[in-house]
């Protein structure tokens, strides 16, 4: 996907972070960008600038974790035309380890993370196989390639997001539906905002975005950055427990 001029993207989740650069980036670029979020704040903002420059744009209220809101969201979107990608940038973070179990918080990241992209794949697919052709892409996390300290309640969620784009790939590709996977590292997010360690090749979500739309143009499924630091993990994945969890505890001191 190198053209965006007239395509019509849904972004799930652009409140703010990476979704929000990334609704920015593909604005820009010229693309019909329907936004949905929980909180549509700072997105209005933008949009109203936006509108006053002549460069209307589409907001519509959402919550994922509710299945009747996120059908209807569907239908309108599907009023406006053809769809040429969902994406999906919704999601919940909460520094969460097993000595503080915190059921709660837990299911709350189930909740967002994984069950909300199946309320909208749910909703969404049928629209797009119907049509013949679009693109899933959904963003997933590093931190769920292996298991990590703080990430008991985030990390398996983006886990099984990893995997449902894994086998949605297969699934799919013979039926004209693009998918895509994004596995950022480090980005300063509202999110990350709280984490009280020193996090390695943080990024901006500008710089996340531009990174979104080039693994795009390059037909990538995985897309993942910033490299420098990716590479590494991805290496790590392919260590032995023992040697694993013994490089996680030395340089995390976790």
């Amino acid at each position: 996907m190198v053209q965006w001029q007239g395509k019509r993207v849904w972004l799930i989740g652009a409140s703010s972070g990476i979704g929000l650069a990334c609704a920015k980036a593909l604005h820009a670029a010229g693309a019909n960008v329907i936004i949905s979020a929980r909180d549509l704040g700072v997105v209005s903002v933008w949009a109203e600038q936006s509108q006053q420059q002549g460069q209307a744009l589409t907001l519509l209220p959402l919550d994922v974790t509710d299945a009747l809101q996120v059908r209807y969201v569907m239908r309108q979107v599907a009023a406006l035309g053809p769809l040429d990608m969902v994406l999906y940038c919704a999601g919940h973070y909460r520094a969460h380890r097993a000595t503080e179990f915190d059921l709660t918080d837990m299911l709350r990241h189930q909740e967002v993370n994984y069950n909300g992209l199946l309320r909208v794949l749910d909703a969404a697919l049928p629209v797009l196989l119907q049509q013949g052709f679009g693109h899933v892409s959904v963003v997933s996390s590093v931190a769920g390639w292996r298991g990590l300290p703080n990430g008991l309640a985030y990390g398996p969620t983006k886990a099984a997001v990893t995997h449902l784009a894994e086998t949605m790939y297969m699934d799919l590709q013979d039926k004209g539906i693009g998918v895509s996977l994004i596995n950022p590292g480090f980005v300063a997010t509202p999110l990350t905002a709280q984490n009280n360690f020193q996090m390695p090749a943080l990024m901006s979500p500008e710089d996340a975005a531009k990174a979104m739309l080039q693994g795009w143009a390059e037909g990538l499924f995985d897309i993942h950055f910033p490299k420098r630091f990716t590479l590494w993990l991805k290496l790590l994945r392919l260590l032995p427990y023992r040697m694993y969890f013994a490089l996680v505890r030395r340089f995390t001191g976790l």
